[in-house]
């Protein structure tokens, strides 16, 4: 099994399966439009756009399970990531990423890699984590808006980065992944 085994629909309703990114490099991100990470989108579409002709792409699963920082609906968060930071890597409809209603790809992902790689516990998010929502940092729960994972050119999960890792700091592994 991989990622190519789950379909999930596009900003604009179509359904497609992840398989169409088969070869590629992925990065598999839960957005949010009102999150204090949202500026990474910036980062996000650069990255994008530096390697998108290497094989590489983006997907961007916006989530309201953190904080409702995703309130609105698909049109409105697909319109403010290409009004505001000119996002054109794909942008799905929005899911929930954690509990009994959590995509199957998310649950998938989680279990391939229960662990962000780079949390940094004396961090901010760690410490807001752990003093209001605790249940986050338990199991292989995603912990908050612009957690990453990267993909191999066979569906593998090959890691999951923090949602402040910074997306230019990913930039390094997904050069190595490119080159094989």
């Amino acid at each position: 099994m991989s990622v190519y085994s789950f379909q999930a629909k596009l900003s604009n309703g179509e359904e497609i399966s992840l398989e169409t990114y088969k070869g590629k490099v992925m990065l598999i991100v839960n957005t949010a439009s009102k999150c204090g990470f949202t500026p990474q989108y910036e980062g996000l579409e650069k990255l994008y756009e530096t390697y998108k002709d290497n094989g590489f792409t983006i997907v961007g699963f916006p989530c309201n399970q953190f904080g409702g920082q995703e309130p609105g609906s698909n049109e409105e968060i697909s319109s403010f990531c290409s009004l505001n930071y000119n996002v054109t890597f794909p942008i799905f409809q929005k899911i929930d990423v954690n509990g009994e209603k959590a995509h199957p790809l998310y649950q998938y992902l989680r279990e391939k890699a229960p662990e962000d790689s780079d949390l940094d516990k004396s961090g901010s998010l760690y410490k807001l984590l752990r003093d209001k929502m605790p249940a986050l940092l338990e199991g292989s729960n995603i912990r908050w808006n612009f957690t990453k994972f990267l993909i191999d050119q066979n569906g593998n999960v090959v890691n999951r980065f923090a949602p402040t890792t910074k997306p230019e700091d990913i930039a390094e592994d997904i050069k190595k992944l490119l080159v094989k």
